[in-house]
């Protein structure tokens, strides 16, 4: 394994990635989720931009939130490493594919996940935080 299990992974209080879910919840308003994510470093990874970018229905008012949104986080464009922990845990949690990107992503870089997806719970190696909005 090119990565290290959650246990040894020294977790920062700064750092969090954050779901694409989540960013949509912001968006929406949530006070709550504004007051969690404050004085921290945010992170999206690559797939979280493409889903938030292509959404269909996007307005342009949206438009230009999302791109405002991702100007602020650190975007994580996918790697070797990412790949290899993505075809493990795919395999081993059977997640659809971009979850388990997402999920690989947040391993990679030993940062907590923050969705309102529970599924994430049963990646071991995952340091994850549910948000219930």
């Amino acid at each position: 394994m090119l990565w290290m299990p959650r246990e040894a992974c020294v977790m920062s209080g700064t750092k969090i990635l954050i779901d694409t879910n989540i960013a949509i919840n912001l968006f929406k308003g949530d006070n709550r989720l504004g007051t969690l994510l404050q004085d921290r470093e945010a992170y999206v990874s690559f797939i979280s931009e493409l889903e938030l970018l292509g959404y269909q229905a996007i307005t342009i008012e949206e438009e230009s939130w999302v791109e405002m949104f991702l100007d602020e986080c650190n975007i994580i464009d996918i790697n070797q490493g990412i790949k290899e922990i993505t075809t493990y845990v795919r395999r081993q949690y059977n997640l659809k594919l971009p979850d388990a990107i997402i999920a690989a992503t947040s391993i990679f870089l030993g940062v907590p996940l923050l969705s309102t997806d529970d599924h994430f719970e049963r990646v071991k190696e995952l340091i994850f935080i549910f948000y219930q909005p």
